[in-house]
Parts: C-alpha cells; sequence; structure tokens
C-alpha cells in the first residue's frame, strides 16, 4: 500500500510539473519534432538480421554523413568576408575573455565536449548549464566573454529564458541551430546553421545526425582558432602534460635520436657514392662529416632534385658541390618539442644532433619525435 501510495504521488507530481510553463514543449518545438518524426520513416521491427543490421547502421553513417556534406556546403571556401563563419571567428579570435559553450540536453554533452576542445588548443572556455545559469551561474559572465549557444530547434526553453540576461551582460552571443528564423537565430549576433537534412534515428526523435554535425563544426571553429593563433606542439604540451604525445614532447632528444647503422660519407665523397647511400640509408639524407667527423654538410632528396634541376648532378664529381653545407643541427640538451618546433618552421625533416664542437651524436627523423615508428622510403 505504501508502495502505492508512493506511486501516485510520483505520478501526481510528474503531472504537476510538466504543468508548468518552463516544462512544457513550445508550439515551434512541437512543430519541429512532428517534422523530424514526418521525415524518417521506421523500419519493420522484425529487421533483425545480420544483413538487415548493417544496412541499417551503413544507413545511419550515410545519414550522418549527408548532415555534414550538408553543413559544410553552406560555408563555400569563396563565401565574402562577412559570411556567417568568418564572422564568429573573428569574435572569437579577438575574444579577450573566456568562450562559455552553452546548451541542454545532447546539445549540452557537445557544448561540453567543444569547450574542452578550446580549453586544450589555445581558447579559454567552459561550459555553462543554463538552468544553472538562471540560478546564479550567469554571475561567472563578464562583458568580454563570448557565448556559444546550442539548441537544434532554437526554441529550448530553459535555454531561451536565459538569453535577455545573456544579451544584458553585452558579450557577443554566437547561436549553433538547425534553424536561423529561430528565436535563438534571431537573438544572436551571428548565427551559424547546422542544420541537417534527417536524422539517423529511425522515428526522427534521438539527436544523432544533429549533434554531430554541431560538434563537426565546433571543431571546425576551434582548428581555425589555432591557425589563427598559431598554435602549435609547443603550446599543445603545456596544455597536455599527462596526454602520450605531451608526455613525448617532454623528453630529451637523447631518448629518441637514432645512433646506429646511420648514412655517413665523408665529405671528400663523390656523388654517386652519396647517392648510393642515400639510397640504401632510408632516411632521405646522408651526413657528410670531416676528418674530425663533425658535420660539415647534409645531402637531402632535396638536394638532389635540385642539382637534377640545374645541371649539376655528376656521379664523378664531389658531393660538396650539391650538398648542404654547414646544416642545421639539434644539442644533446634539447628536448623533443623544441627539435620539432624548429624542424616545422625551417621545414627540415633530417637533423643531426652534435655537440658543442659540431662532433656527431646521432640524428633524428621527424617521425622519430612524433613516435610514429621507423621510416621506410620506397624504392619505386
Amino acid at each position: 500500500m505504501r508502495d502505492g501510495v508512493h506511486s501516485l504521488r510520483g505520478l501526481h507530481a510528474v503531472r504537476s510539473f510538466s504543468m508548468l510553463p518552463f516544462f512544457r514543449p513550445s508550439v515551434s518545438q512541437q512543430r519541429f519534432r512532428t517534422a523530424r518524426n514526418l521525415s524518417s520513416p521506421a523500419p519493420p521491427a522484425s529487421d533483425t538480421g545480420p544483413a538487415a543490421l548493417l544496412a541499417l547502421a551503413r544507413d545511419v553513417l550515410n545519414t550522418e554523413i549527408a548532415g555534414l556534406e550538408a553543413v559544410r556546403d553552406r560555408f563555400p571556401s569563396d563565401a565574402p568576408g562577412d559570411a556567417p563563419l568568418v564572422r564568429a571567428l573573428g569574435l572569437l579570435a579577438a575574444c579577450t575573455g573566456r568562450v562559455v559553450v552553452t546548451g541542454i540536453g545532447k546539445s549540452g554533452l557537445v557544448g561540453r565536449k567543444l569547450a574542452a576542445t578550446f580549453s586544450s588548443t589555445g581558447t579559454p572556455a567552459f561550459f555553462l548549464h543554463p538552468v544553472e545559469g538562471a540560478h546564479g551561474d550567469l554571475g561567472s559572465l563578464r562583458k568580454d566573454d563570448v557565448i556559444i549557444a546550442i539548441s537544434n530547434s532554437g526554441e529550448t526553453v530553459e535555454l531561451n529564458a536565459i538569453l535577455p540576461a545573456l544579451k544584458s551582460l553585452g558579450a557577443s552571443l554566437i547561436a549553433m541551430t538547425g534553424r536561423e528564423d529561430s528565436t535563438l537565430g534571431r537573438m544572436a549576433d551571428v548565427t551559424l546553421n547546422a542544420g541537417v537534412p534527417r536524422e539517423a534515428c529511425p522515428h526522427g526523435l534521438a539527436p544523432t545526425a544533429s549533434t554531430t554535425a554541431v560538434l563537426a563544426l565546433g571543431d571546425a571553429l576551434a582548428v581555425c582558432l589555432m591557425q589563427l593563433k598559431s598554435f602549435t606542439e609547443k603550446d599543445f604540451l603545456r596544455y597536455h602534460p599527462g596526454g602520450s604525445l605531451g608526455q613525448r614532447l617532454r623528453l630529451n632528444v637523447s631518448e629518441v635520436m637514432r645512433t646506429e647503422g646511420l648514412p655517413l660519407l665523408p665529405e671528400t665523397s663523390l656523388q654517386g657514392e652519396a647517392l648510393r647511400e642515400l639510397d640504401q640509408g632510408k632516411l632521405g639524407a646522408v651526413l657528410l662529416l670531416d676528418a674530425e667527423r663533425r658535420v660539415s654538410g647534409i645531402l637531402t632528396d632535396g638536394d638532389v632534385r635540385r642539382a637534377v634541376c640545374r645541371g649539376a648532378l655528376r656521379p664523378d664529381a664531389s658531393v660538396k658541390a650539391i650538398m648542404t653545407a654547414a646544416p642545421r643541427c639539434g644539442s644533446r640538451g634539447d628536448t623533443v618539442a623544441t627539435l620539432l618546433e624548429l624542424m616545422e618552421s625551417k621545414s627540415i625533416t633530417v637533423l643531426p644532433i652534435v655537440d658543442e664542437e659540431r662532433h656527431l651524436l646521432g640524428m633524428v627523423h621527424m617521425h622519430d619525435l612524433l613516435g610514429q615508428g621507423s621510416i621506410v622510403f620506397s624504392r619505386h
């Protein structure tokens, strides 16, 4: 009997809760859900065999790909400078505060991921739950912040309830929504249309393709901001000290450099000898040493191509005529992060490691620094 009383009380509570305007779907939400239901017919419940399930899985993936393509096509590469995506990036790049991402339900979960992505790639950000914001957490916002509000319908009651307060703070508002003409879309300073043709859910109810589209669009913003802010691997290390790449970037070069089987020749060698060593060395470079085993030059694939173009490649001539003399070198005290930044900035693939007097200690390839395994160049 007691359980029955509790069940009745719970039922009355749910009914009473649903009577509150805050928890009832708006007319526009109801229309939006109806449209989604009509756009995605449910498959027969009996289709549970392996072939049918694989076909359904492929259809889901194709639906999500179609959604991504629809979003991509709204942002052509030849779009004008005042295109929504460009304007949104301008606001985010110029932000002197934090990027605040907000949303409810699945949009909120995607928003948490996007806030984490922004923070880890050089754009300080955090997630704000709209309901918590309505109960005091708006006090953490400042006018120099940029708000990214996510809602597929653009009519999420809990989110839209705090929009006037957000606008009154003076913060810029970017909307990511499937409906530009929605309440959220109209109130935003910039609206990014993340709408998809249909959801992958067979009933058109569970956010699937729409959340994938928002996630990808958010990643596009984050990566573009990395480019605008010249975010490097060294910066990545600063924000990822515990990650596998972060740990590798902290290593000393002596822990990753090659010391055996290096492609080496005396600087007095002929070009033909150097070419054979270059072919057999599988690193794309040959180091040239003087009589004291100091690095005096390097011959790379690029040096050979340039020699061919200017007609200077002669197998019986000195390699000094085509090598790069006094090449850049790393030292044994350098970290992987330091050398990675050097090699990327100077477009260097292979780097000798030397002591204070340029005596050879070892050699590193870009892939060694990134931990991507051994290097094998095709001979074909």
